[in-house]
């Protein structure tokens, strides 16, 4: 089971769209794969259409109560979608709490990493989308993964906060004794937007070792596939958003 986390310290940089399509995409080369919402604000979990609101189970309830973690109790949290093979961990409002009632705790770090190895031989593939908040959650995000990609949108401003995530980073691989494979992700680019093409050049100039040498293009498909709640993978396969994500996919798994 490969487990990658999509992250960033700053909001709307294209984690969930990032998430979502890779999901898709390696659902439909017939993988099973679990999507896993860490933020609060369920933008992924609502993505498919899931009010975890109104849910009896969520990831919640594996934060609440790690010591009695089982593959029953975990299985029984996860959500279907319109694909077979494509199964959501959704996130609730409570999340927001963890790191006020529980981030002293001893061992609250790596619950998500033990929950995921309770099911490791049900999926090929977990993506885990991220906060944009650095605390317990995202502790346990990257804690539990392989790889973490980073999407950055290509302007100057996101740019400021990548710096910020490449500093989390070093600090959690001091702390896990670990360094992370890890691979930026420039995002909504428009090449007719002369500030995009700069941020783009920054970024190359910054982090050229872990910058993926592809972008992800602005593109509206993206956002009409999350009003018919279905990865753009699926519903628009020949999307010039999604075929650069289909690149980027190529490079993840050559990269294992």
């Amino acid at each position: 089971m490969k487990i990658w986390t999509i992250a960033n310290q700053k909001g709307g940089v294209g984690k969930t769209t990032t998430t979502v399509t890779l999901g898709g995409l390696l659902a439909k080369q017939g993988h099973n794969v679990l999507l896993v919402d860490m933020d609060p604000h369920a933008s992924l979990s609502y993505y498919f259409g899931i009010d975890s609101e109104e849910l009896s189970h969520s990831i919640y309830d594996i934060f609440a109560n790690p010591s009695g973690l089982s593959d029953d109790k975990v299985l029984d949290c996860l959500c279907s979608s319109k694909l077979d093979s494509l199964f959501i961990l959704p996130s609730t409002m409570a999340l927001a709490t963890l790191d006020r009632s529980m981030g002293n705790q001893m061992g609250m770090g790596l619950v998500l990493k033990k929950a995921l190895k309770q099911i490791e031989s049900q999926f090929d593939y977990v993506l885990i989308d991220c906060p944009p908040v650095l605390g317990v959650l995202m502790v346990n995000a990257l804690a539990a993964c392989e790889k973490v990609v980073v999407p950055v949108q290509t302007e100057f401003l996101a740019l400021k906060g990548l710096d910020r995530m490449m500093h989390t980073m070093a600090i959690m691989g001091k702390m896990l004794g670990r360094e992370f494979d890890t691979i930026i992700v420039p995002t909504m680019f428009d090449r007719r937007i002369n500030a995009a093409i700069a941020a783009h050049k920054q970024l190359l100039l910054d982090y050229k070792e872990q910058t993926w040498m592809g972008m992800i293009p602005v593109d509206t498909r993206f956002r009409d596939a999350s009003q018919m709640q279905a990865p753009a993978s699926i519903v628009y396969p020949k999307a010039r958003g999604v075929f650069a994500y289909q690149k980027l996919l190529n490079t993840l798994d050559s990269d294992d």
